[in-house]
């Protein structure tokens, strides 16, 4: 019993008719009726009634199809299995990253996916947040670490690696430097530097000022905390950083926690579907190499 006779035994019982039935499958209708003949004898018993223009199930046929369609599925799953193991070697992985991102547990995943999966060529890309996610929903972009105001951005699935709170940073000498704690309307008094819009931190920051109807002067923008550090260390600006950016820069600058902005900022890998084998797999090396953001561990910096 083979599976080609199996397909040809469905196509004539729901076609209900060999001719149908050959077209269906692309062969001949003497093919079709020899290998039906064949697998009749080999089950010692006729599938079809044939004294008509329809061909009909016998009693052994109705007792036979239900099996004979259980086994093509079985053989189209095994393909299908088959068939996502062959992608996982030879397919290809975009990721995004948001701009101004040093994320060492995302290129240890990158590592560790590669190591298993070498067949695979990976693509990376830096773009602003916003345009990952516009990239994710098109499909063009597998899976992006984006920061986000957004727990899970709509029509997306995602992971939130960090969730922190914002912080003014200022050097010694600033007004501010004293406070351990600063509002929004204090740091209105001064001109601000901060990522560019279409980044996570921007839309949390505008986001809590538009709520208190706040206007502060975003006198300088930088897609880079580096930069952003170094413009406020030099008196230009209030940095408005996330926790950990800040965190870095504890030599030179002093971070105020920013009593009024409770909305933490993320950072999220988010993406459209998981079907592809190669997306599955490098979420789970993910998970294996990010801390999860109640561990207590150093968050690692990020845009």
């Amino acid at each position: 019993m083979e599976l080609k006779q199996l397909e040809y035994f469905v196509a004539v019982a729901e076609e209900r008719n060999f001719t149908r039935a050959a077209e269906r499958v692309h062969i001949s209708q003497s093919g079709v009726s020899a290998q039906i003949r064949q697998l009749e004898r080999e089950l010692g018993a006729e599938l079809f009634d044939r004294s008509a223009r329809t061909a009909t199930l016998t009693v052994a046929g109705k007792a036979a199809i239900e099996h004979a369609r259980n086994a093509l599925a079985a053989a189209a799953a095994v393909g299908q299995a088959v068939g996502e193991v062959t992608d996982l070697i030879r397919g290809r992985l975009t990721v995004g990253m948001v701009i101004g991102c040093t994320v060492t547990p995302l290129f240890d995943a990158l590592t560790a996916f590669h190591r298993a999966h070498p067949g695979v060529e990976i693509s990376l890309l830096e773009d602003n947040s916003d345009r990952l996610v516009e990239g994710v929903r098109a499909g063009t972009i597998d899976l992006a670490l984006i920061g986000t105001a957004t727990a899970t951005p709509d029509r997306l699935d995602a992971l939130t690696i960090i969730s922190e709170r914002l912080v003014a940073a200022v050097p010694p000498g600033h007004p501010l430097a004293e406070q351990r704690r600063v509002t929004l309307r204090d740091l209105g008094a001064y001109p601000i530097v901060c990522m560019p819009p279409g980044t996570g931190l921007r839309t949390a920051f505008d986001q809590a000022c538009t709520a208190q109807s706040l206007q502060p002067t975003i006198a300088l923008q930088a897609g880079a905390a580096d930069a952003i550090a170094d413009l406020a260390t030099r008196g230009l600006a209030v940095a408005v950083l996330s926790n950990s950016m800040a965190a870095r820069y504890s030599d030179r600058l002093t971070a105020l926690t920013i009593d009024d902005v409770e909305t933490p900022v993320l950072l999220a890998l988010i993406w459209k579907s998981a079907h592809s084998p190669a997306v599955r797999e490098l979420l789970s090396h993910s998970r294996q190499a990010f801390p999860k953001p109640d561990s207590g561990k150093k968050p690692p910096h990020r845009g």
